[in-house]
């Protein structure tokens, strides 16, 4: 566990480290959060992993159990379907306004976002943590220039629930996937083409995660891998919840 540095506390550090943790599913779905182990895992003391859990919870990362502690949220495919939607209605906004307002240092911006990106490969294990950075970063810079500080904070909750999906579906994922070419062509879009055009490749974009993950959930596929050292599959914590 890194220590805190002069600008964060000590709360503030394990409620990061524990927000990453939990987002690229290094605690399984539906797994009972201990504040003793989490305290232990990380060197601390259990009133910063108490107040790290709480501030977790209001983000709707962690779910808080009347009497019974904390635990994370179980993967549910009807929440996932309203995610998504949730997702490519406001990005589509927030886009528009960002190409409204289109200047240099932002087309700029974007273009540095997507070599960096292209640096790196999704399907490697060697690179996935850069890459998840990076294809972030670049999701961020498209939405950049919106002018709105709310709308962009909006949007990165929304992108970290969207990201704890896709770290879960990235352990069973067999068919391939071309990403990309898929930001290659939005970045164009979004630099010389029109706000319809660059909004239709976003939503396309979201959507085609939303039906793979849709497909693993429908052939039952989400239980051959063990994500974390835990003995108890995760298909036994997976809601199938219809939306």
């Amino acid at each position: 566990m890194p220590k805190p540095t002069d600008k964060t506390t000590l709360a503030t550090t394990v409620y990061q480290k524990l927000r990453s943790d939990i987002i690229r599913s290094a605690f399984r779905p539906g797994e009972k959060l201990r504040i003793e182990g989490i305290a232990a895992m990380y060197d601390v003391g259990s009133n910063a992993v108490r107040e790290a859990l709480s501030r977790l919870s209001s983000e709707r990362l962690v779910e808080r159990h009347e009497q019974r502690g904390f635990s994370v949220p179980a993967i549910a495919l009807g929440d996932w379907r309203v995610l998504v939607r949730t997702r490519c209605f406001l990005e589509s906004s927030v886009l528009r306004e960002s190409m409204k307002h289109r200047d240099d240092p932002w087309e700029e911006a974007i273009v540095v976002a997507f070599h960096r990106l292209s640096r790196f490969r999704s399907d490697s294990a060697e690179d996935r943590a850069a890459w998840e950075d990076a294809h972030r970063n670049f999701h961020r810079a498209l939405l950049a220039n919106c002018g709105s500080p709310w709308l962009i904070e909006f949007c990165d909750i929304l992108a970290d629930h969207a990201a704890r999906y896709v770290s879960v579906s990235n352990a069973y994922r067999q068919v391939p996937r071309d990403g990309q070419a898929e930001h290659e062509a939005l970045m164009k879009a979004v630099l010389h083409g029109t706000e319809d055009e660059a909004c239709t490749l976003l939503v396309e974009h979201y959507t085609k995660t939303l039906r793979m993950i849709e497909d693993l959930f429908d052939r039952d596929q989400l239980s051959p891998a063990d994500l974390s050292s835990a003995d108890a599959p995760v298909s036994a914590l997976i809601s199938k919840s219809q939306s």
